[in-house]
C-alpha cells in the first residue's frame, strides 16, 4: 500500500537511509510523508526529500499500527509457509515484495531430524545499495519466527545480475512495465 500521508514522529525513532543503509535517529516532532507501508516496514520522505525506512517495531511512532501484530502464530512448518512470510519482505523502494520482485534466487529448505534449516540466496536490484544487510536481516528474521526452523543462512550474491525479467508478471503488471521488454524499472521516489 502507497500514500502521501503526512505525519509528525511521536517520539525518537531509529530509522535506515535508503538506499545508503545507514542508521541513525529521527527526533520527535520531525515531519514525515509516508510513502509506503508494506510488511513490517514503512518507507517516509522527510521534508528535505531525504528516504527513510522505519521498522514496524516503531510504527507506534509514526501513529500507525503495525500489520505484523495481527498475525497469529503458526502451529506446522512447510514450504509454503516460508514462501508466504517472505513474501511479506518489501524493497523500501519499489512496492513490491522480495519474491515477487525476483530477489530470492534460491530457498533451499533441509529437514534435520524434526526440525529444518534454510538456505537462501538472494539479490538487490544494485549491487551498490546499501539495504543489503538490512534485507539479509529481515529475511534471517522472519524465517527464525517460524516454527521448527533450527538454522538459516542467506547471502546476498550478485552474480547473476538482477534484471526486471525476474519479476512475476503480477509484479510487472502491478508496476505497468512491458511484460514483453526488459523495461527499466521505476524507483518510487518523492
Amino acid at each position: 500500500m502507497t500514500s502521501e500521508e503526512l505525519l509528525e514522529l511521536k517520539h525518537d525513532s531509529d530509522a535506515i537511509e535508503i538506499p545508503s543503509g545507514r542508521r541513525y535517529r529521527i527526533p520527535a516532532g520531525t515531519r514525515l510523508r509516508l510513502l509506503q507501508r508494506l510488511g513490517d516496514s514503512y518507507t517516509v520522505a522527510t521534508e528535505l526529500g531525504d528516504m527513510l525506512r522505519i521498522n514496524g517495531k516503531d510504527a507506534e511512532a509514526l501513529g500507525v499500527t503495525s500489520s505484523q501484530a495481527a498475525e497469529g502464530p503458526v502451529s506446522a512448518f512447510s514450504e509454503k509457509l516460508v514462501w508466504d512470510r517472505l513474501k511479506k519482505i518489501y524493497d523500501p523502494e519499489i512496492p513490491v515484495n522480495i519474491v515477487d520482485l525476483g530477489l530470492i534466487y534460491c530457498c533451499q529448505i533441509t529437514p534435520v531430524d524434526a526440525t529444518y534449516d534454510i538456505n537462501v540466496k538472494m539479490t538487490l536490484t544494485a549491487p551498490g545499495c546499501g539495504m543489503a544487510e538490512v534485507l539479509r536481516a529481515d529475511v534471517e528474521r522472519v524465517l527464525a519466527a517460524l516454527p521448527q526452523v533450527r538454522e538459516i543462512h542467506v547471502e546476498v550474491v550478485f552474480d547473476p545480475p538482477w534484471k526486471p525479467n525476474r519479476m512475476s508478471e503480477a509484479a510487472k503488471l502491478q508496476l505497468g512495465l512491458d511484460l514483453e521488454t526488459d523495461s527499466e524499472l521505476p524507483i518510487y521516489r518523492q
